[in-house]
């Protein structure tokens, strides 16, 4: 069998192939979205019980996506040849080679190797099962599977404990907070969140009031989770995929939206000035936003101090005093943060000026382009969820960290929605009526 230009494989081994992709990716996402440890029991520092906060891994979990990993490979390859390597768009092939090399540089290297690696894994993993499996095929998988999780969130509230946050947790303000399976209401609520987004389309395209009520239980799940950003980023995601949904590429109305969206922003940067001090006065203060500003402030400091190649990645979380930040904070509390409350900062500290360029136009600006050059009605119709969760990761980046961040559900519905952008095909012009059906084709 030929492993070059085209892939001949009998139409039933096609079939079993598929089958093979469909199930190991699910079993991907179990892992993403569950997880080995579901309602984790939550210490008083507010970490799950068997994270040590000093870099060590869990072998199981590595074991996990090792396996998911090589059977999605050798599914893909079975079906796809050679052409699995396409799967990944170049830009971001780099950023990831960019990640590894950075690691070598890191206060703790084989820690950061490790977590360079894993993530490599989980991107490979989402990519090449959308390739595999096709765009659609994957966006139901996960629909369905998010649909599933809801359903054991409202089970597990009257069931289980620990699926509200106790009395016993360091930060008062988490207690009676719903969390369902996961270990903090925010993940909870970014999970709701991409679950609201995609049955709001669906809800939309099939009528049901099964989807309708889904799309109501998630966003109700996710106020009873009190995830604040989640919350407030949720509409706005939903508005960003209709506009994306009714307007017509290149038109007016989509350039008046465009000046419109400048508008707001250039009108947010002014009251900013005219406001000067008392934004001052914000940002002057350790304690708003829950800390964060400490957090952000103890990050430009570093970035100020090594602005091109970053700390190593990897090297920000759980790794005690080996971590970038250890110096430029003075609160304990700081010094055992997960990760920065602002994935654009973060990445900074950790892979430097030159992979946040890497990750901005991976990550950002191609996409963009991608969805920029939509313009069949069926892959709009298509696309208008995936755009919706483009518009709430983006902008849910700014107060907490989901790009590169290891196996985070946020993170990982994001490589779903680039898989499905890079897996779809540009049609032709003589072709523009490009059936989504064909979207699988290999």
């Amino acid at each position: 069998m030929a492993v070059e230009g085209s892939w001949t494989l009998p139409p039933q081994s096609r079939v079993e192939a598929t089958a093979f992709a469909e199930c190991a990716f699910l079993l991907f996402l179990l892992l993403i979205f569950v997880g080995l440890k579901p309602f984790a029991i939550r210490d008083m520092s507010g970490l799950p019980l068997g994270q040590s906060g000093n870099g060590e891994g869990d072998v199981w979990r590595q074991v996990a996506y090792l396996g998911c990993f090589s059977a999605i490979a050798i599914a893909a390859y079975l079906k796809s040849g050679a052409r699995i390597f396409h799967a990944v768009p170049p830009v971001l092939a780099i950023l990831l080679g960019w990640c590894v090399v950075t690691s070598l540089w890191a206060a703790a290297p084989e820690v950061a190797m490790r977590r360079a690696g894993l993530e490599t894994v989980i991107v490979l993993s989402a990519l090449l099962s959308v390739q595999t499996v096709g765009p659609e095929r994957a966006i139901a998988i996960l629909r369905v599977l998010l649909g599933a999780i809801l359903v054991v969130n409202f089970a597990s509230i009257l069931l289980v404990h620990q699926a509200v946050h106790l009395p016993d947790e360091p930060d008062k303000q988490l207690i009676g907070n719903w969390r369902g399976l996961y270990y903090h209401k925010n993940i909870t609520g970014a999970v709701c969140s991409i679950t609201a987004l995609l049955f709001f389309f669906r809800a939309l395209d099939s009528k049901r009031l099964l989807h309708w009520l889904v799309f109501a239980g998630a966003g109700f799940f996710a106020v009873m989770a009190h995830s604040k950003t989640s919350l407030g980023l949720l509409p706005i995601a939903l508005l960003a995929g209709v506009v994306f949904r009714v307007t017509r590429p290149k038109s007016l109305e989509r350039w008046i939206l465009l000046v419109a969206g400048c508008a707001i922003a250039a009108l947010a940067v002014l009251m900013a000035v005219v406001d000067f001090h008392t934004v001052g006065r914000f940002l002057s203060d350790p304690t708003e936003l829950t800390g964060r500003v400490a957090i952000w402030r103890a990050e430009l400091g570093f970035i100020g101090d090594h602005p091109l190649f970053g700390s190593g990645f990897g090297s920000f979380a759980d790794t005690g005093s080996l971590s970038p930040l250890y110096n430029y904070v003075a609160d304990k509390w700081v010094q055992g943060e997960a990760h920065g409350h602002n994935a654009y900062l973060q990445l900074c500290v950790t892979i430097g000026g030159i992979g946040f360029l890497f990750a901005l136009f991976a990550l950002l600006v191609l996409p963009l382009l991608a969805f920029h050059r939509i313009g069949v009605r069926d892959r709009i119709v298509f696309f208008a969820p995936l755009f919706a969760i483009f518009v709430f990761v983006v902008l849910h980046n700014f107060v907490e960290s989901d790009f590169l961040e290891g196996d985070g559900p946020a993170w990982v519905a994001f490589l779903v929605m680039l898989g499905c952008l890079h897996a779809a095909p540009v049609p032709a012009r003589k072709s523009l009526r490009l059936n989504p059906a064909q979207w699988n084709a290999p």
